[in-house]
């Protein structure tokens, strides 16, 4: 498994399998999140799957299937609340982390500076300065 953390409160990881979860448990992760859609190719691990082996091992499970290179403003309404509710630490992964980073980097941008969010997913391996205009949009269009 690959877990990078981005903060105390979200890692993301690719794609992980069923096998992974009792190690994510142990780890102390409280939530873990899909943002992959089942099936999105062949061999990937079913989200059935990983959601028992969640539940076997007492973690919360949140399907939140977004589409790769495609995240709507839709998605990340519906990633900020979930964020914002959800028991932490949490682990989010994908296919290889990116679409997780992307939708905690644009619900993020809505309450937090923007330095910071580019910092963070830097350190944790994604480059997201080519976001700036649509985490400016994301700030821009949620001030109190």
């Amino acid at each position: 498994m690959d877990i990078r953390k981005i903060d105390d409160s979200i890692s993301v990881a690719p794609q992980i399998t069923p096998e992974d979860v009792a190690e994510l448990a142990r780890l102390g992760f409280r939530t873990l999140v899909a943002n992959r859609p089942d099936r999105e190719e062949p061999g990937q691990p079913a989200m059935a799957d990983i959601q028992r082996a969640a539940e076997e091992n007492g973690l919360n499970w949140v399907f939140l299937p977004v589409e790769s290179g495609n995240i709507q403003d839709s998605d990340v309404d519906a990633f900020a609340p979930m964020f914002e509710e959800a028991e932490k630490p949490m682990l989010a992964f994908c296919r290889s982390g990116t679409r997780c980073t992307v939708l905690w980097a644009l619900s993020s941008a809505r309450h937090m500076p923007l330095e910071p969010i580019i910092q963070r997913a830097g350190q944790a391996g994604y480059d997201i300065r080519g976001l700036v205009p649509r985490l400016q949009q994301q700030a821009s269009s949620h001030q109190d």
